[in-house]
């Protein structure tokens, strides 16, 4: 009797358990009965679903990232190749919407049609130079994920964030950037070797003009005692010259000898 019991509840489990359906964190449920689809979503935690009567689908609400690599004609009829990236996610709330008017493959049908749309329509008003400035990219980012929020949102699916993670210019055109920086560069240099020739001058004129200034002083405060006497220092100072006092107070050179005798 015992045997037949455990029997009967593992054909009773073995039944049960596929009926139960989990729902994890970031997921949502959809439920589906009898071919109708449930306005309401299923949050997470166990469920418990019959085969045929009703059927819980999950969906992934989690952030999503979409890239996209294509070719953009800028303002000037020039292609510029653009790496993208596209963050979203579903609305938990939304999505038994997306599931009866989109279906599961609403990144294709919808996200990715509206995504190269954005990308062709915003980027062809701005011209070569925006699209590689930083302020540029910014505007173009800005108004793409503005325009998908507009066109994505009201189907439940949430636009998070547009990243343009890399811009490849025209060959015309990076040549063009390479001449520009190369004679900024030299501007640069010149301008260096200018101040330093402004500083090595004013060096010169402030060691003139201390000189000048030092030579005023001089001559201002020197008498002829003092000069006559700073006269014989230096005389005084030279081996081959002998001063002997005079009437006149004139020196009397005498050679002197340098060896020998």
């Amino acid at each position: 009797m015992q045997r037949k019991t455990l029997t009967l509840l593992i054909a009773a489990l073995l039944l049960v358990l596929p009926a139960c359906v989990v729902i994890e964190d970031g997921e949502v449920g959809v439920m589906k009965s009898f071919g109708k689809i449930s306005d309401e979503p299923v949050s997470q935690g166990v469920t418990f679903v019959l085969p045929v009567a009703r059927q819980l689908e999950t969906w992934n609400i989690k952030l999503q990232e979409r890239k996209e690599s294509t070719t953009v004609p800028s303002s000037e009829g020039m292609i510029v190749k653009l790496e993208t990236s596209l963050l979203f996610q579903v609305l938990p709330n939304q999505a038994p919407t997306l599931r009866k008017t989109v279906g599961r493959n609403y990144v294709e049908k919808v996200v990715v049609p509206y995504f190269r749309s954005a990308l062709r329509d915003v980027v062809s008003g701005y011209q070569v130079r925006q699209i590689y400035s930083t302020k540029g990219r910014l505007e173009i980012a800005t108004r793409m994920r503005d325009q998908l929020a507009e066109d994505l949102e009201p189907r439940g699916i949430k636009i998070v964030d547009v990243l343009l993670r890399d811009i490849q210019l025209p060959q015309r055109f990076r040549e063009s950037i390479e001449a520009k920086l190369t004679a900024e560069q030299r501007v640069q240099e010149k301008q260096f070797e200018l101040e330093q020739a402004k500083k090595e001058a004013e060096i010169e004129v402030a060691r003139a003009k201390g000189a000048a200034e030092a030579q005023t002083i001089i001559n201002s405060t020197l008498s002829n005692s003092y000069l006559h006497y700073l006269w014989i220092q230096t005389l005084n100072e030279n081996p081959n010259v002998v001063y002997v006092a005079t009437e006149a107070n004139m020196p009397i050179f005498k050679p002197v000898a340098t060896g020998g005798n």
